[in-house]
């Protein structure tokens, strides 16, 4: 089994909030799937608080995610 090597995602720390931003369809599709409809968003980026961050890293990468 190969791992790859690109990332699906990008986290982008600004402090008060954290954006998730999908670089892959693959990431997208999973925001999809797991989040909220009624979530916040700046452009493509999932806007998150910190404390929920955490959450769903683990269940992005618990899914096979490469996240940077």
């Amino acid at each position: 089994m190969t791992t790859p090597t690109e990332p699906d995602v990008r986290l982008d720390d600004q402090g008060t909030i954290v954006l998730v931003v999908p670089l892959t369809d693959r990431a997208t599709e999973w925001i999809g799937l797991n989040i909220p409809e009624d979530a916040q968003y700046f452009g493509k980026a999932l806007v998150v608080e910190h404390r929920y961050a955490q959450d769903i890293v683990d269940g992005m990468t618990a899914d096979g995610l490469v996240l940077t």
